[in-house]
């Protein structure tokens, strides 16, 4: 049974931090059936979109549904800034724990008594609520700890449905057995479904798609597109009147066009361009500049920051593929001289480490700087 929350209402109906509820999500509904069917008829799922466009809301989105919400045990666990095998066990350990604490004691008992391997790492307050204190250091035996957490999934009381975001992060931890590791225990944890969510489609597609790979034929495969303009339109100026203010339809189209569909940036500058119409006031085209501008003002320190610590050919390639948008050909004569670059050498040794930064996208030849924010920026000083 799900538990009660208070709805939250929220000045801002243009959230950017978060779900914050069916009444703040736009459209989706498609792939939140897709996404539904496939999970609660015994199938577990690779969700790939580049970063932004709203993976991990999409996924809160379906397990806020009655009928996953009134049902299963839901859990999601973001391991983009693990390194090792300890790391994404520990985060792993650490969301359960908190997911399950809402539930009640029964619910988080039951977990902590088969975590055998790590109970030193788990703390009480004086309210008797527990807490995931471990450092990595003290998961002596990763796949051990991994294994329990297995264990718990496939002996939970309501049947468990686990997101794993930014899932190609574990090709990064030198562990060349690790997703055959991981791919035995979900094939025989009949009581859990899986969502290996990423961002990096290369990296995905390789780990799902390569008959030589642990998961290849394991999933069914989905890929998230862009949110429809008509669909964003009807939602924004939805919103605006709701509030006693109005919206030009052109500022949507003026938005989904600049920053080409991706939905965080898209309700970044609808926010800010929320905040600024006044009640009964209409945001026109011509806001949208003046918004871009103050969002990317607050964040030119630390834009500044990141540019100085580059070395110079990096920080040359950033702005040269920046000013180019869709950046092609980029070792080629012409992309050299257009931009005035040392040599094809120099770029290609660059592209490799701005995408290892996460500075640097690359889909089919194509070269994007990954913050459209940041982008603008290199364009507006350089």
């Amino acid at each position: 049974m799900s538990m009660a929350k208070e709805k939250v209402k929220i000045d801002n109906p243009f959230v950017t931090t978060g779900y914050a509820g069916a009444e703040y999500f736009c459209d989706r509904e498609k792939e939140t059936a897709d996404i539904i069917r496939y999970l609660t008829n015994g199938n577990n799922v690779a969700l790939i979109s580049p970063r932004r466009y709203g993976k991990s809301d999409l996924l809160r989105h379906c397990f806020a549904q009655k009928v996953i919400a009134d049902h299963y045990y839901t859990f999601i666990v973001d391991i983009y800034s693990t390194k090792t095998v300890a790391e994404m066990v520990a985060k792993l350990g650490s969301a359960i724990l908190e997911t399950l604490k809402p539930n009640g004691k029964k619910a988080w008992e039951k977990f902590l008594a088969i975590l055998a391997s790590v109970q030193s790492g788990i703390s009480f307050d004086i309210n008797g609520q527990p807490s995931w204190t471990m450092s990595v250091g003290d998961i002596q035996s990763p796949t051990a700890t991994l294994d329990e957490i297995f264990t718990y999934l496939q002996n939970a009381d309501r049947p468990c449905l686990v997101v794993i975001d930014e899932f190609q992060q574990i090709t990064k931890y030198g562990d060349p057995n690790i997703e055959a590791e991981i791919r035995t225990r979900v094939q025989y944890c009949n009581n859990a479904h899986f969502v290996f969510s990423g961002s990096r489609r290369q990296l995905m597609g390789a780990i799902f798609t390569s008959p030589a790979r642990p998961f290849y034929q394991s999933v069914t495969l989905y890929h998230l597109g862009r949110l429809p303009l008509d669909k964003y339109t009807a939602f924004c100026v939805a919103h605006f009147k709701e509030k006693g203010k109005n919206l030009d339809e052109a500022v949507v189209s003026r938005l989904y066009s600049q920053f080409d569909g991706v939905t965080y940036y898209m309700q970044r500058v609808m926010n800010e361009l929320f905040s600024k119409t006044a009640a009964n006031g209409t945001c026109v085209e011509d806001d949208v500049s003046k918004a871009v501008d103050e969002i990317i003002a607050v964040s030119s320190p630390i834009y500044e920051d990141l540019m100085y610590q580059l070395p110079e050919k990096q920080s040359r390639v950033l702005i040269a593929v920046a000013k180019d948008g869709n950046a092609e050909n980029v070792t080629s004569g012409k992309f050299i001289k257009r931009h005035g670059l040392v040599s094809p050498n120099s770029v290609k040794s660059a592209i490799p480490a701005l995408i290892d930064k996460g500075l640097l996208t690359q889909d089919k030849g194509i070269y994007k700087v990954y913050d459209l924010f940041f982008a603008l920026w290199l364009i507006k000083n350089f």
